[in-house]
């Protein structure tokens, strides 16, 4: 498989993506916003953040930089420094979206297993000061990205195209920065909220067992258990989110282990890993279009919400039809 097989497909995928993705992630903005989905308000905000930050890696990644600049070469996104300057928030807008999906199963992590410091911790005041934090601190982090490209050509004065700087696969700093770069997001994600999941399941196997020992539960009984029902349904919300971004992330780490342990590069890259590592970024674009359709398989009142607007549009058009019959 070679780059003359992946390229037509992502000329088909990534405006599809957009095309999809943009008014899904809008939609979703709209009802969590209105905060009518019988979620907590902490739950909410998290939800909204990670939509927002969906719709920008769509906005930034799939229409800026794959189709504006990839697909379309010569318009003003192929000056170098408009380039640079979305290859920035590119990243930010990645970034967030990512460590946005550990703080959330952070959440949901304390409200599960620290009562204690649910009512502390678990707060939309709490989870607004982190949201904050994430995304000014990872924006400014990926301010740097506009340093690692050059111009390719230069015509007239004017730089042309963004190519990655020689120095930045052999310098020590940009090594050092490459590595913290991608240990930051994905790979201490991935541990994070594998470890954050694998100890949300023991608890919540262990407080299940306790409770139905306390409440007298056994095969012949069956008690509607509230709490046990929000529970699980929280656990549903969490791991679907948390399995989604790793699943669709996992080429992408498999691509940096092999991109280290093998000590090369990417103009080094036959077409078949240069095709596996193309992939993986086109199923690491895709997680930003996985939240909202998470939220309306779990979430009935989301998906009933959802469906209202889609709807909208159809039966007004269908009344106005009728009344100009009439």
């Amino acid at each position: 498989m070679g780059y003359w097989f992946i390229l037509p497909i992502e000329r088909i995928y990534y405006p599809a993506l957009a095309a999809v993705g943009v008014p899904v992630n809008l939609i979703a903005i709209v009802i969590l916003t209105q905060g009518t989905c019988g979620l907590s308000k902490c739950i909410t905000a998290y939800m909204l953040a990670m939509v927002v930050t969906d719709l920008l890696v769509i906005l930034t990644e799939a229409i800026l930089f794959r189709i504006g600049y990839q697909f379309h070469p010569g318009s003003l996104l192929s000056l170098t420094p408009a380039c640079s300057v979305v290859a920035v928030l590119t990243r930010a807008s990645r970034d967030s979206s990512v460590w946005l999906t550990v703080s959330f199963s952070f959440d949901r992590f304390i409200a599960i297993c620290c009562q204690k410091q649910k009512t502390k911790y678990c707060t939309k005041r709490t989870a607004a000061a982190i949201i904050a934090t994430i995304c000014i601190l990872l924006s400014l982090k990926s301010t740097v990205w506009y340093f690692i490209y050059e111009p390719q050509e230069i015509i007239d004065n004017t730089p042309w195209f963004c190519s990655v700087k020689l120095s930045y696969f052999t310098e020590p700093g940009w090594l050092a920065f490459d590595w913290f770069d991608v240990i930051l997001t994905p790979i201490l994600p991935f541990l994070l909220i594998s470890l954050l999941n694998t100890l949300t399941v023991r608890h919540i196997l262990v407080a299940n067992g306790v409770r139905k020992r306390l409440r007298g539960q056994n095969k012949a009984e069956k008690h509607n258990d509230p709490e046990m029902v929000s529970r699980k349904k929280s656990v549903i919300l969490l791991f679907t989110i948390s399995g989604s971004f790793i699943l669709l992330w996992l080429p992408c780490v498999v691509e940096f282990l092999y991109y280290n342990i093998a000590d090369t590069t990417f103009l080094d890259y036959t077409y078949a890993l240069n095709s596996f590592a193309r992939i993986g970024f086109m199923l690491q674009n895709l997680s930003s279009c996985t939240n909202t359709f998470i939220y309306g398989v779990t979430q009935g009142r989301f998906r009933e919400q959802f469906m209202n607007v889609l709807k909208y549009p159809i039966i007004a058009i269908v009344k106005l039809v009728n009344n100009k019959n009439i």
